[in-house]
């Protein structure tokens, strides 16, 4: 789960982590006092929003106003914004704490080159980036603090603060269980304060039960069905095209995306039919539907997620739901024998090739019988 800046900055604060001043604007709130100049900071879901044109500068109360206006009304609709004193900046940091899946410990990176070109700079510098491995069910020891520090090339009281940011930084990772915990930039001011500009913070999904303070809201999604099928647990994305994709497995997935466009056809949404959702079918099957596609492409491979379970579901569902599109199967894996006669019971081919089924369901898409 995603939280927002001004999430992320909470918690920072909430730990000790120094932020700017600043006060948060909701849609339908008036100005109060703000500290200038001033950063106008929106607060979407979205990386990129300097180059994107959604964080603004003001040196002014009324171009503060103006320029908080037209992203508020504006083509963004941004519905809260953070309004930040402008920092003197000496230096920018980049600082993360995320999850090695290899090694399933915690990993530090930071880089000495922090701001909006860190990506690029990833891909294009790598040694540029330093990592330092935590064991996941260890304390992060001041050896570590020193070695990331000293790799950074801090001194003096920079260094000093750092090390506690850095430590403050670990203890929200583990007491919020977040995937990931990113400040970009660490800003180094010219009076040596060292300040969290800006913030990312990332919940596992899996542990939300235990992060109350931080519950799903509209906000964090773009549309009404992402919202709710988030709410059942359901991964769920909405897209602009006209196939609605239930798929088992994000690797799967991703060639049945490439398939959908290499044959000439436009996703609608994609719905996680695996994991713990393969028994969902009336569920994920309304989700889908909600969305209006043209044609529902459903294309799993299960092992434990059993391919007859699946296809019953999918009957179950058909049965309840009525669907008036067509809907295209390719179900293997365990159970497919059964799988298929299920199907078949209820007027379903299901096809044995994952290409035959994308060209099926783009012709279908677009009106070939």
């Amino acid at each position: 789960m995603k939280l927002f800046e001004y999430q992320a900055k909470e918690i920072f604060k909430s730990v000790g982590i120094a932020i700017p001043r600043g006060i948060l604007i909701a849609e339908d709130e008036e100005f109060g006092d703000i500290n200038l100049p001033c950063v106008i900071k929106s607060q979407v879901m979205q990386g990129g929003r300097g180059k994107a044109g959604l964080i603004q500068f003001a040196d002014k109360a009324n171009e503060a106003r103006e320029k908080a206006s037209a992203l508020r009304f504006g083509p963004a609709k941004v519905k809260k914004i953070l309004i930040e004193e402008k920092l003197n900046i000496k230096q920018e940091i980049y600082l993360a704490i995320t999850i090695d899946p290899v090694d399933c410990s915690a990993l530090i990176m930071a880089s000495s080159e922090g701001g909006m070109d860190i990506e690029e700079l990833a891909k294009t510098m790598p040694g540029k980036i330093i990592r330092e491995e935590v064991a996941a069910f260890r304390e992060l020891e001041p050896y570590q603090l020193r070695n990331v520090m000293f790799a950074l090339g801090l001194k003096g009281d920079a260094f000093k603060q750092g090390c506690k940011i850095l430590m403050q930084m670990f203890k929200a990772f583990r007491q919020y269980d977040a995937e990931l915990v990113e400040i970009n930039p660490l800003v180094i001011t010219d009076d040596e304060q060292v300040i969290a500009a800006d913030g990312k913070f990332i919940i596992d999904d899996n542990a939300a039960f235990r992060q109350q303070s931080y519950p799903l809201t509209r906000d964090q999604f773009d549309s009404d069905i992402e919202f709710e099928a988030a709410r059942e647990g359901i991964p769920y994305l909405q897209f602009d095209g006209d196939i609605g994709l239930m798929c088992a497995g994000a690797g799967l997935t991703n060639a049945i995306y490439d398939l959908v466009n290499y044959f000439g056809g436009k996703v609608a949404n994609y719905l996680e039919f695996g994991g713990p959702n393969y028994r969902r079918a009336v569920e994920a099957m309304e989700f889908t539907l909600r969305n209006k596609p043209k044609v529902i492409l459903i294309v799993t491979f299960g092992t434990i997620a059993r391919a007859d379970v699946m296809a019953q579901g999918i009957a179950d569902a058909v049965k309840k739901l009525k669907p008036e599109i067509p809907i295209v199967t390719a179900i293997r894996g365990t159970g497919e024998d059964e799988a298929g006669e299920i199907l078949r019971k209820i007027g379903f081919e299901n096809l044995s090739e994952t290409e035959d089924a994308v060209k099926r369901a783009v012709a279908l898409a677009k009106g070939d019988k």
